[in-house]
């Protein structure tokens, strides 16, 4: 970089630019004043070769090449700042318990082991530092603008670091923040102490407090976003969340949709979803857990603390604070003001079916800085169904044929034990005949946990975490165990199955194995599909050939509203 010679300053000056102190204009060996018009310059600005400056007031700023800065009232950075890196978000709890130092490197993986793993308090203090540390390498006095990045129409922006290729237009507020390569930023838009991932989008009025906003996340429509982490492939319109970690394909499209105080992974919220956080007496210190997979209906309501089982469909009001996460791929109803547990009923849902296949389909990320298991058939459920079917065979042997069965502030009648039982058993057999198809290892058995949606051995993550040295090795190691998952759900298929059958397998008894699986994963289909057709049924088609009695013309409507007259 050099100063500007005499001559440049005269084009610029014409051009009806002026600055504090031109000595402290720096430039890179291709600048041309060409495109440099109407701008005040402030502290020290470094301008790389070509780039369009127009109408704006630039102070203290790194601009690239081919970067343009458009009609933007004030990009300055007033003193030394980290650009949102180190700021503390106190997700899942509204109090500072489970708090995250965000980072640009920042993965949904390490961010759920500090959020969640908090009794490891070396292991959190360590994690911290090192954030800390990071933090310090990319603290400055002058922000960045990156090479082809687009600032257009924007009122203030303040200490923000801007990668490659990002957009800002229209955006009212950026302050403390960094946002990496291709972010998307756009009208009204404010956002303070924040970081935004690559290709992650802040649209039209969206408000942004402390809060990492991950790789490929929308959040857009006047959406609300305060103390929380959005992780790869969310998307939350309209609505508020407060103190939340959003794991992977976390929804929300529903003004009257609140999340809060709560840990979240391919969720889905109906409209008028809320969870209360506290109970009006040591304040807001409650938090749930909604695992994997679970929606709410709409109006669907909680009262913390509570937790579902993964792929629970929520109806109604539930204040008795319940803990069903032993029973994945259930109902959980509101009768009477009682919470009535459905065991493995979702596993008979096409919605389940549906949710399992199209999120692979929308992981468009380029990055992928998260590591994320799609496989509908895995360690994690088929162990925790083994669970729920002994629980559910020691509560029909305690409690008898009863009325109903009470587990975890929960009512569970005793034929949809049984029912339970029989779905889940289908699903064990699918899944360890799955997992037997491909991958090699030795045989193992035990639990697996889901962190932020990595399928993980908890054996695993325990000696990784007891052994932990940096952050960058625990990626490493993350990331080599998600490339060898094949190999580590083969093991623990292998070893399932010869807890079942109490002896090693043979070549044959896997090959039989395998083919259960087969039949198994054909009968739930069978239910599925079912399922799928009785939304094509007589009694859903009300409302349609509106103008018409006649039933040919009804089904005519219906089939071309849904694309069933091929």
């Amino acid at each position: 970089m050099r100063q500007l010679d005499t001559a440049q300053i005269e084009a610029l000056k014409l051009q009806g630019n002026s600055a504090e102190d031109w000595n402290n204009i720096l430039v890179g060996a291709n600048f041309s004043t060409h495109n440099i018009h109407n701008c005040h310059f402030g502290g020290c600005v470094e301008i790389e070769g070509e780039v369009v400056l127009r109408n704006s007031t630039i102070s203290n700023y790194h601009i690239c090449y081919g970067a343009k800065v458009i009609s933007v009232t004030s990009l300055e950075c007033r003193h030394y700042t980290t650009f949102g890196n180190g700021v503390e978000v106190y997700a899942v709890n509204d109090n500072e318990g489970r708090s995250v130092a965000i980072h640009s490197a920042l993965t949904a993986q390490t961010a759920y082991i500090e959020a969640m793993y908090r009794h490891r308090k070396d292991l959190i203090c360590a994690l911290k530092s090192q954030t800390e540390e990071y933090a310090k390498l990319v603290g400055a006095t002058m922000g960045n603008i990156g090479r082809n990045s687009q600032i257009v129409g924007a009122k203030f922006i303040r200490e923000v670091n801007v990668g490659n290729n990002v957009t800002i237009d229209g955006a009212s507020l950026l302050e403390n923040g960094t946002l990496l390569d291709g972010a998307h930023i756009g009208v009204d838009v404010i956002a303070t102490d924040f970081i935004a991932a690559e290709n992650s989008t802040i649209d039209r009025g969206t408000t942004v407090g402390h809060c990492f906003v991950g790789e490929n996340v929308v959040l857009s429509n006047n959406f609300s976003a305060h103390h929380s982490l959005f992780f790869a492939g969310s998307q939350l319109e309209n609505g508020e969340a407060s103190a939340i970690f959003a794991g992977p394909y976390t929804v929300s499209f529903h003004k009257s949709s609140l999340l809060i105080a709560g840990l979240f992974s391919f969720f889905n919220a109906g409209s008028g979803t809320n969870q209360s956080n506290h109970l009006f007496k040591s304040g807001a210190i409650h938090q749930s857990v909604h695992r994997r997979g679970c929606k709410f209906a709409s109006n669907g309501y909680v009262m913390s603390p509570a937790a579902e089982g993964e792929f629970t469909l929520v109806m109604g009001r539930h204040t008795k604070h319940h803990d069903t996460q032993l029973f994945p791929f259930s109902y959980l109803l509101e009768r009477g003001g009682i919470s009535t547990l459905l065991p493995g009923y979702g596993l008979r849902s096409y919605g389940t079916v549906r949710d399992v296949t199209k999120w692979p389909q929308r992981d468009k990320r380029t990055v992928k800085r998260d590591n994320i298991n799609y496989e509908e058939f895995n360690p994690l459920l088929a162990y925790k169904a083994i669970k729920a079917i002994e629980t559910l065979n020691t509560l029909l042997e305690q409690q008898g044929d009863g009325e109903v069965l009470h587990y975890n502030n929960t009512q569970i009648k005793p034929a949809m034990a049984k029912r339970g039982i029989a779905l889940y058993e289908l699903y064990i057999t699918a899944a360890i005949g799955q997992m037997l198809q491909d991958g090699e290892a030795e045989p193992t058995f035990g639990a697996w946990a889901d962190v932020a949606g990595q399928f993980v051995a908890c054996q695993y993550l325990e000696t990784l975490l007891d052994n932990f040295t940096t952050t960058e090795n625990l990626v490493a190691q993350l990331n080599d165990f998600a490339h060898n998952y094949t190999n580590h759900a083969h093991g623990w298929a292998m070893g399932a199955l010869a807890r079942r059958l109490g002896k090693t397998p043979t070549t044959e008894e896997v090959e039989k194995a395998v083919n259960n699986g087969k039949e198994a994963l054909t009968a739930l289909r069978k239910m599925t599909d079912a399922d799928r057709d009785s939304e094509f049924g007589l009694a859903m088609r009300v409302g349609y050939g509106v103008d018409s009695n006649e039933q040919q013309t009804i089904d005519a409507d219906f089939s071309a509203v849904h694309g069933l007259d091929v």
